[in-house]
């Protein structure tokens, strides 16, 4: 592997001068360069630093601009986006990387890689560029990921310490409580945290585990695949009427409501193509209120990194039920959002960073969850 040289001092200074989160956009076509460039100019608190035509330039403009963020596609010709992710991370490993993958299962393998090989993120791309232009749904995505990504990475370098904010004020816990299932909900960064949590948890969970992600749908089938090679709890896209099997994590499918019911006793898995909640489907509301029905309040829920306040309202339902939150920490959160408004409305039990959710979720559990 080829020394990589550090970013100039120079580029460094000027970066840290610069209040906008900068960002480099590493793809082969100009004319999508272009496009997610105006897209993310559009908001004034972005400026695209540098523009590469594929990875080999890119890990040049990193060390000569000193981006918070680098958008980078895959396909590539001299040095494709897999190729040249390690060597950006080498040159500055606090760079927070997005994979612009397209909408097709490779696309969503390499992009998912990706993650578990340091990416930060990633947004699934429309395949023509005449539909990237005209999708502002991928607009938004695009930018709402590139300004979180980067204002992260902004908060965690600042030399000059910030006022300490005030600590979260958590729901008390008073009595036993074991849960019947464990209830995951997650937006942005939520693949990236998934794969963290799931690698704590190995197969110490004696519950079923209901995981919405907002992704599309063909990428919900090989995070499916991935989450289910981490040796963590054996996990796979969730089907219509199958009964949650303790052990066992079922991920909601792309553009599908993942919800359960009680039914002659049992409880079962009901898929629906109901309209979207908080702009999403699948959406995490859906998810915890049928839990908390279901399961007669015995729900644990995990809330991970997210944009949006999806899940909030249904974790108002678990815990009037007598169920629990556990919400994923500011500093370790790509976007604080989901996590953060059920910590400000006073609904978490425990606000951790995301390497202590997974022993918190097992000692839920005390001496009945095993190894």
């Amino acid at each position: 592997m080829t020394p990589v040289q550090a970013p100039a001092p120079a580029a460094a200074e000027a970066a840290a001068d610069d209040p906008r989160v900068r960002v480099l956009v590493c793809d082969d076509s100009a004319v999508i360069r272009g496009l997610i460039t105006r897209m993310l100019e559009s908001d004034s608190e972005i400026a695209v630093v540098a523009r590469a035509a594929n990875g080999r330039d890119a890990i040049a403009a990193v060390r000569a601009t000193r981006p918070d963020v680098c958008v980078l596609d895959i396909e590539m010709p001299v040095m494709d986006g897999l190729a040249a992710l390690p060597e950006l991370l080498r040159v500055d490993p606090e760079l927070k990387v997005v994979m612009a993958s397209t909408l097709t299962t490779r696309g969503a393998d390499i992009a998912l890689r990706a993650l578990r090989l340091g990416a930060a993120d990633y947004v699934p791309k429309p395949t023509t560029t005449a539909v990237i232009a005209s999708e502002a749904s991928f607009r938004d995505e695009i930018v709402a990921k590139v300004k979180g990504l980067g204002q992260q990475r902004r908060r965690l370098r600042r030399i000059a310490p910030r006022p300490a904010p005030p600590p979260p004020t958590l729901r008390p816990q008073s009595g036993v409580f074991r849960p019947a299932v464990v209830a995951i909900g997650a937006s942005t960064g939520g693949p990236q945290a998934l794969f963290t949590l799931f690698s704590g948890l190995g197969r110490s969970v004696p519950v079923p585990l209901l995981v919405t992600q907002h992704m599309p749908a063909t990428f919900t089938a090989v995070l499916a695949d991935h989450l289910d090679r981490l040796g963590g709890p054996p996990c796979a896209e969730a089907k219509d009427g199958e009964t949650p099997l303790p052990g066992r994590a079922y991920l909601a499918p792309g553009d599908t409501h993942l919800t359960v019911v009680q039914d002659g006793g049992v409880v079962r898995i009901r898929l629906s193509k109901a309209p979207p909640e908080n702009f999403c489907r699948p959406a995490v509301d859906p998810m915890l209120r049928s839990a908390a029905a279901a399961y007669a309040g015995r729900v644990l829920v995990v809330m991970l990194t997210g944009m949006g306040q999806d899940g909030m309202k249904g974790a108002e339902a678990v815990v009037a039920a007598g169920g629990r939150v556990i919400a994923q920490d500011e500093a370790t959160s790509v976007v604080w959002g989901m996590p953060g408004a059920v910590t400000r409305a006073g609904l978490a039990s425990a606000v951790l960073p995301l390497a202590s959710i997974a022993s918190a979720v097992t000692s839920s559990f005390g001496s009945g969850a095993h190894a």
